[in-house]
């Protein structure tokens, strides 16, 4: 089951939030859901440089508001914040809406899945080679605190005539753990050769607990006291 699942959607609705948090009646989900991908997508492709692994999207009555995670957000920023204002008005005009950006810097890129599928990406896009560029990204990544990477190539890789898949993994990854905080990505590199998939498993640790154990004991129903039979 692990392997098939994406765990960001395994665990949306469990341990995880939405990364779209709107209401719409029948008659416009449809709509407003396009209107998601198309800003998802302009974003993406306008900033491949800034590392945005993820895009939040909240909508209100009056305004929609895009929350931008980006590992280089003077990139979005601009000067003086002129590239916001810019990108604000270009995200107005293709999708007709108000909308307010907001962006939060992500601290540390090298855990996040996403990111390291796209470092990945460029690498054997210039022709690095595919098992140095993998080694280098897990080394990276359990570097900067995670509990366990694991990484998988598939396509033509190193030019060969036939497509294959390689997979790596160092640590933990426990996938149908609901309580271990895994990150996916997925991005593909276009090569010469034709495109290679690039999946990557971050395990940044677990979620912490919201109730402590004494609060748990609290909550228990109490036992009944057992009834003693007479004979």
């Amino acid at each position: 089951m692990g392997q098939k699942v994406n765990p960001i959607g395994f665990r949306t609705g469990v341990m995880l939030g939405w990364k779209s948090r709107w209401y719409a009646s029948k008659q416009e989900f449809a709509d407003l859901l396009v209107e998601d991908q198309k800003i998802r997508k302009y974003v993406h492709s306008k900033y491949k440089f800034a590392g945005i692994p993820k895009v939040e999207i909240e909508r209100t009555r009056d305004e929609v508001k895009v929350v931008l995670h980006a590992a280089r957000p003077g990139v979005i920023i601009g000067r003086k914040g002129e590239e916001v204002e810019r990108l604000q008005d270009e995200l107005q005009g293709l999708v007709g809406r108000r909308i307010n950006i907001k962006i939060e810097e992500v601290n540390r890129p090298e855990l996040q899945a996403q990111l390291v599928a796209e470092d990945i990406a460029e690498q054997l896009a210039k022709r690095a080679s595919f098992r140095r560029t993998i080694k280098r990204a897990m080394e990276q990544t359990m570097e900067a605190g995670a509990k366990g990477v694991k990484i998988q190539l598939a396509g033509r890789l190193g030019g060969a005539e036939m497509a294959r898949r390689e997979k790596q993994s160092t640590g933990s990854i426990p996938l149908s753990t609901l309580r271990a905080k895994i990150d996916y990505g997925f991005t593909e590199a276009k090569t010469a050769q034709g495109h290679i998939g690039v999946q990557v498993w971050v395990n940044q640790g677990m979620f912490e607990d919201e109730s402590d154990g004494a609060d748990a004991q609290e909550g228990q129903a109490q036992k009944k006291p057992k009834r003693s039979y007479k004979r």
